[in-house]
Protein backbone atom coordinates (compact mmCIF):
# COMPACT_ATOMS: atom_id res chain seq x y z
CA UNK A 1 0.00 0.00 0.00
CA UNK A 2 1.55 3.31 -1.19
CA UNK A 3 1.12 6.29 1.44
CA UNK A 4 1.10 9.49 0.00
CA UNK A 5 2.12 12.58 2.44
CA UNK A 6 -0.56 15.31 2.92
CA UNK A 7 1.51 17.87 0.50
CA UNK A 8 1.15 15.42 -2.35
CA UNK A 9 -2.20 14.75 -1.99
CA UNK A 10 -2.68 18.24 -1.51
CA UNK A 11 -0.46 19.16 -4.86
CA UNK A 12 -2.83 16.50 -6.38
CA UNK A 13 -6.00 17.75 -5.98
CA UNK A 14 -5.14 21.70 -6.86
CA UNK A 15 -3.80 20.02 -10.00
CA UNK A 16 -6.80 18.48 -10.61
CA UNK A 17 -8.91 21.69 -9.56
CA UNK A 18 -6.88 23.71 -12.11
CA UNK A 19 -6.93 21.28 -15.13
CA UNK A 20 -11.02 21.45 -15.03
CA UNK A 21 -10.99 25.30 -15.10
CA UNK A 22 -8.76 25.13 -17.52
CA UNK A 23 -10.88 22.95 -19.72
CA UNK A 24 -13.34 24.40 -22.23
CA UNK A 25 -16.50 25.02 -21.66
CA UNK A 26 -18.01 22.57 -24.53
CA UNK A 27 -16.42 19.76 -22.89
CA UNK A 28 -18.97 20.62 -19.56
CA UNK A 29 -22.15 20.93 -22.20
CA UNK A 30 -22.01 21.44 -26.17
CA UNK A 31 -23.54 24.68 -26.92
CA UNK A 32 -26.87 24.47 -28.21
CA UNK A 33 -27.49 24.49 -32.17
CA UNK A 34 -29.05 27.26 -34.16
CA UNK A 35 -30.40 26.08 -37.74
CA UNK A 36 -29.42 28.19 -39.92
CA UNK A 37 -31.62 27.29 -42.97
CA UNK A 38 -34.68 27.96 -41.30
CA UNK A 39 -33.58 31.30 -39.29
CA UNK A 40 -33.21 32.63 -42.98
CA UNK A 41 -36.33 30.72 -44.07
CA UNK A 42 -38.39 32.87 -41.27
CA UNK A 43 -36.94 36.00 -42.24
CA UNK A 44 -38.18 35.98 -45.42
CA UNK A 45 -41.89 36.97 -44.39
CA UNK A 46 -42.54 40.40 -43.14
CA UNK A 47 -44.11 40.51 -40.85
CA UNK A 48 -44.02 36.69 -39.81
CA UNK A 49 -47.48 35.03 -39.73
CA UNK A 50 -48.49 31.63 -38.35
CA UNK A 51 -49.61 28.78 -40.11
CA UNK A 52 -47.84 29.75 -43.60
CA UNK A 53 -45.46 27.10 -43.38
CA UNK A 54 -42.91 29.24 -43.76
CA UNK A 55 -41.61 29.21 -39.66
CA UNK A 56 -42.09 25.54 -39.47
CA UNK A 57 -39.44 25.02 -36.94
CA UNK A 58 -37.76 27.78 -37.01
CA UNK A 59 -38.91 29.27 -33.43
CA UNK A 60 -35.99 27.76 -31.10
CA UNK A 61 -33.60 29.29 -33.60
CA UNK A 62 -34.73 32.72 -33.94
CA UNK A 63 -35.56 32.71 -30.45
CA UNK A 64 -31.55 31.96 -29.46
CA UNK A 65 -30.94 34.57 -32.53
CA UNK A 66 -33.31 37.50 -30.68
CA UNK A 67 -31.66 36.94 -27.32
CA UNK A 68 -28.32 37.71 -28.63
CA UNK A 69 -29.20 40.34 -30.26
CA UNK A 70 -30.80 42.00 -26.82
CA UNK A 71 -27.56 41.20 -25.07
CA UNK A 72 -25.37 43.34 -28.00
CA UNK A 73 -28.02 45.90 -26.85
CA UNK A 74 -29.94 45.68 -29.92
CA UNK A 75 -33.41 44.16 -30.05
CA UNK A 76 -35.89 45.28 -26.52
CA UNK A 77 -36.49 42.03 -24.59
CA UNK A 78 -39.91 42.37 -25.10
CA UNK A 79 -39.28 41.33 -29.02
CA UNK A 80 -38.18 37.88 -27.77
CA UNK A 81 -40.81 35.58 -29.68
CA UNK A 82 -39.62 33.33 -32.32
CA UNK A 83 -40.66 35.45 -34.85
CA UNK A 84 -38.39 36.84 -37.48
CA UNK A 85 -40.34 39.82 -38.17
CA UNK A 86 -39.46 43.46 -39.20
CA UNK A 87 -38.33 44.09 -35.97
CA UNK A 88 -35.78 41.65 -35.09
CA UNK A 89 -34.76 42.13 -39.06
CA UNK A 90 -33.70 45.40 -38.82
CA UNK A 91 -31.77 44.67 -35.56
CA UNK A 92 -29.67 41.78 -37.38
CA UNK A 93 -28.98 44.56 -39.80
CA UNK A 94 -27.61 46.45 -36.97
CA UNK A 95 -25.72 43.78 -36.21
CA UNK A 96 -24.20 43.56 -39.36
CA UNK A 97 -23.12 47.32 -40.01
CA UNK A 98 -21.59 46.87 -36.25
CA UNK A 99 -19.19 44.38 -37.90
CA UNK A 100 -18.25 46.49 -41.03
CA UNK A 101 -20.96 45.29 -43.71
CA UNK A 102 -22.94 47.26 -45.59
CA UNK A 103 -25.62 47.09 -48.56
CA UNK A 104 -26.62 43.55 -49.20
CA UNK A 105 -24.16 41.79 -46.59
CA UNK A 106 -26.47 44.24 -44.40
CA UNK A 107 -29.80 43.19 -45.16
CA UNK A 108 -31.04 41.63 -42.39
CA UNK A 109 -31.20 38.35 -43.49
CA UNK A 110 -28.20 36.80 -41.46
CA UNK A 111 -25.28 35.68 -43.49
CA UNK A 112 -23.02 32.53 -42.19
CA UNK A 113 -20.01 34.89 -41.01
CA UNK A 114 -22.59 37.18 -39.03
CA UNK A 115 -24.42 34.52 -37.52
CA UNK A 116 -21.47 32.84 -36.27
CA UNK A 117 -19.97 35.41 -35.05
CA UNK A 118 -23.10 36.54 -33.44
CA UNK A 119 -23.44 33.18 -31.79
CA UNK A 120 -19.39 33.08 -29.94
CA UNK A 121 -20.21 31.38 -26.99
CA UNK A 122 -23.66 31.26 -27.10
CA UNK A 123 -24.90 29.11 -29.83
CA UNK A 124 -23.34 26.64 -32.71
CA UNK A 125 -25.03 27.43 -36.29
CA UNK A 126 -25.43 24.30 -37.93
CA UNK A 127 -26.90 24.00 -41.90
CA UNK A 128 -25.00 26.97 -42.69
CA UNK A 129 -25.77 28.85 -45.90
CA UNK A 130 -23.61 30.15 -48.60
CA UNK A 131 -24.36 31.69 -52.10
CA UNK A 132 -21.13 31.17 -53.07
CA UNK A 133 -18.83 33.42 -55.70
CA UNK A 134 -20.59 35.88 -58.09
CA UNK A 135 -20.44 34.41 -61.47
CA UNK A 136 -22.30 34.70 -64.74
CA UNK A 137 -24.93 32.57 -66.80
CA UNK A 138 -25.45 33.24 -70.12
CA UNK A 139 -24.03 36.71 -69.81
CA UNK A 140 -25.87 37.90 -67.22
CA UNK A 141 -24.79 38.52 -63.78
CA UNK A 142 -25.69 35.39 -60.89
CA UNK A 143 -23.91 33.62 -57.77
CA UNK A 144 -22.83 30.44 -57.99
CA UNK A 145 -25.78 28.62 -55.83
CA UNK A 146 -28.40 30.49 -58.60
CA UNK A 147 -26.53 29.27 -61.58
CA UNK A 148 -26.42 25.74 -59.69
CA UNK A 149 -30.25 26.11 -59.15
CA UNK A 150 -31.39 26.74 -62.92
CA UNK A 151 -28.92 24.18 -64.21
CA UNK A 152 -31.32 21.52 -62.49
CA UNK A 153 -34.67 23.10 -63.07
CA UNK A 154 -33.83 23.10 -66.85
CA UNK A 155 -32.78 19.65 -66.72
CA UNK A 156 -35.40 18.98 -65.01
CA UNK A 157 -37.81 20.76 -67.61
CA UNK A 158 -35.88 19.18 -70.64
CA UNK A 159 -35.77 22.67 -72.14
CA UNK A 160 -33.17 25.71 -71.76
CA UNK A 161 -35.01 29.03 -71.72
CA UNK A 162 -32.94 32.28 -72.95
CA UNK A 163 -32.23 34.47 -69.19
CA UNK A 164 -33.76 38.20 -69.88
CA UNK A 165 -32.49 39.44 -66.63
CA UNK A 166 -30.13 38.10 -63.86
CA UNK A 167 -29.55 39.12 -60.44
CA UNK A 168 -27.48 41.90 -58.90
CA UNK A 169 -28.95 44.60 -61.24
CA UNK A 170 -30.32 47.57 -59.94
CA UNK A 171 -31.86 50.24 -61.56
CA UNK A 172 -31.94 47.94 -64.48
CA UNK A 173 -35.34 47.06 -64.96
CA UNK A 174 -38.02 49.62 -63.09
CA UNK A 175 -40.58 47.15 -63.81
CA UNK A 176 -39.06 44.45 -61.17
CA UNK A 177 -39.37 46.67 -58.51
CA UNK A 178 -36.22 46.65 -57.26
CA UNK A 179 -36.87 42.16 -57.08
CA UNK A 180 -32.93 42.13 -58.92
CA UNK A 181 -31.62 44.28 -57.30
CA UNK A 182 -29.79 41.87 -54.99
CA UNK A 183 -29.19 38.02 -55.89
CA UNK A 184 -31.51 34.96 -56.37
CA UNK A 185 -33.95 36.56 -59.22
CA UNK A 186 -34.25 35.83 -63.07
CA UNK A 187 -36.41 36.44 -66.00
CA UNK A 188 -36.75 33.86 -68.38
CA UNK A 189 -38.12 34.53 -71.80
CA UNK A 190 -41.26 32.86 -71.96
CA UNK A 191 -42.34 34.18 -75.67
CA UNK A 192 -39.99 31.64 -77.54
CA UNK A 193 -41.72 28.57 -75.35
CA UNK A 194 -44.53 26.22 -76.17
CA UNK A 195 -47.05 26.30 -73.70
CA UNK A 196 -46.41 23.07 -72.35
CA UNK A 197 -42.74 24.14 -71.95
CA UNK A 198 -43.38 26.92 -69.77
CA UNK A 199 -45.31 25.31 -67.11
CA UNK A 200 -42.51 22.28 -67.25
CA UNK A 201 -39.83 25.56 -66.71
CA UNK A 202 -41.89 27.31 -63.97
CA UNK A 203 -42.51 23.72 -62.03
CA UNK A 204 -38.97 23.10 -62.17
CA UNK A 205 -38.08 26.10 -60.50
CA UNK A 206 -40.00 25.75 -57.92
CA UNK A 207 -39.33 22.32 -57.39
CA UNK A 208 -35.58 22.95 -57.02
CA UNK A 209 -36.23 25.98 -54.77
CA UNK A 210 -37.20 28.92 -56.72
CA UNK A 211 -40.42 31.07 -56.06
CA UNK A 212 -41.32 31.41 -59.82
CA UNK A 213 -44.52 32.21 -61.65
CA UNK A 214 -45.68 32.99 -65.56
CA UNK A 215 -46.32 36.64 -65.89
CA UNK A 216 -48.35 38.22 -68.54
CA UNK A 217 -48.63 41.24 -70.15
CA UNK A 218 -51.97 41.61 -68.82
CA UNK A 219 -50.36 41.34 -65.14
CA UNK A 220 -48.42 44.72 -65.52
CA UNK A 221 -45.73 46.58 -67.98
CA UNK A 222 -43.53 43.76 -69.18
CA UNK A 223 -43.36 40.99 -71.96
CA UNK A 224 -44.38 37.74 -71.13
CA UNK A 225 -41.93 35.79 -69.30
CA UNK A 226 -40.98 33.87 -66.06
CA UNK A 227 -40.04 35.24 -63.25
CA UNK A 228 -38.06 33.34 -60.33
CA UNK A 229 -36.89 34.30 -56.85
CA UNK A 230 -34.35 31.64 -55.07
CA UNK A 231 -35.28 30.91 -51.26
CA UNK A 232 -33.00 31.45 -48.75
CA UNK A 233 -30.63 33.15 -50.82
CA UNK A 234 -29.40 35.63 -48.59
CA UNK A 235 -28.17 37.99 -51.07
CA UNK A 236 -31.89 38.93 -51.23
CA UNK A 237 -32.86 42.20 -51.98
CA UNK A 238 -36.05 43.54 -49.72
CA UNK A 239 -38.82 42.97 -52.28
CA UNK A 240 -37.31 39.42 -53.34
CA UNK A 241 -37.46 38.53 -49.82
CA UNK A 242 -41.67 39.71 -49.63
CA UNK A 243 -41.98 37.16 -52.65
CA UNK A 244 -40.77 34.53 -51.00
CA UNK A 245 -42.93 35.19 -48.02
CA UNK A 246 -45.95 35.09 -50.30
CA UNK A 247 -45.10 32.37 -52.48
CA UNK A 248 -45.07 30.43 -49.42
CA UNK A 249 -48.44 32.56 -48.40
CA UNK A 250 -49.97 30.91 -51.66
CA UNK A 251 -49.76 34.48 -53.37
CA UNK A 252 -48.52 35.38 -56.86
CA UNK A 253 -45.95 37.98 -55.69
CA UNK A 254 -47.64 40.89 -57.26
CA UNK A 255 -48.52 43.77 -55.32
CA UNK A 256 -52.05 42.91 -55.83
CA UNK A 257 -51.27 39.69 -53.86
CA UNK A 258 -53.44 37.68 -55.55
CA UNK A 259 -53.81 34.03 -55.24
CA UNK A 260 -50.75 31.94 -56.65
CA UNK A 261 -51.63 31.29 -60.46
CA UNK A 262 -48.49 28.85 -61.21
CA UNK A 263 -48.42 25.24 -60.67
CA UNK A 264 -48.86 23.34 -56.65
CA UNK A 265 -45.50 21.90 -56.08
CA UNK A 266 -44.19 21.06 -52.52
CA UNK A 267 -42.18 23.67 -51.50
CA UNK A 268 -38.39 23.59 -50.49
CA UNK A 269 -35.02 25.16 -50.46
CA UNK A 270 -32.50 24.07 -52.56
CA UNK A 271 -30.64 22.73 -49.19
CA UNK A 272 -34.09 20.84 -49.09
CA UNK A 273 -33.94 19.53 -52.99
CA UNK A 274 -30.70 18.07 -52.44
CA UNK A 275 -31.14 16.59 -49.04
CA UNK A 276 -33.98 15.02 -51.03
CA UNK A 277 -31.79 13.44 -54.37
CA UNK A 278 -28.69 12.11 -51.80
Amino acid sequence: MVHLSRRTVLLTAAAATASTALRPASAHAALPTVDMELVVLAAQLDPVKTGTGITTGAGPSVTKVEQALVAHGLLDASYVDGHFGTVTRTAYGKWQESLGYSGLAANGLPGKTSLTALGDARFTVVRPLTVGARTTYQGFPFNARTVAMLREAFRLAGVTPAVEQGSYSPGVDPTSGGTHDGGGAVDLDAEALTSAHRTRVVTALRQVGFAAWLRTPSQGDWPLHIHGVAVNDTDLARAAQTQVGRYYQGRNGLANNLPDDGPQVTKVTWEQYLRAQA
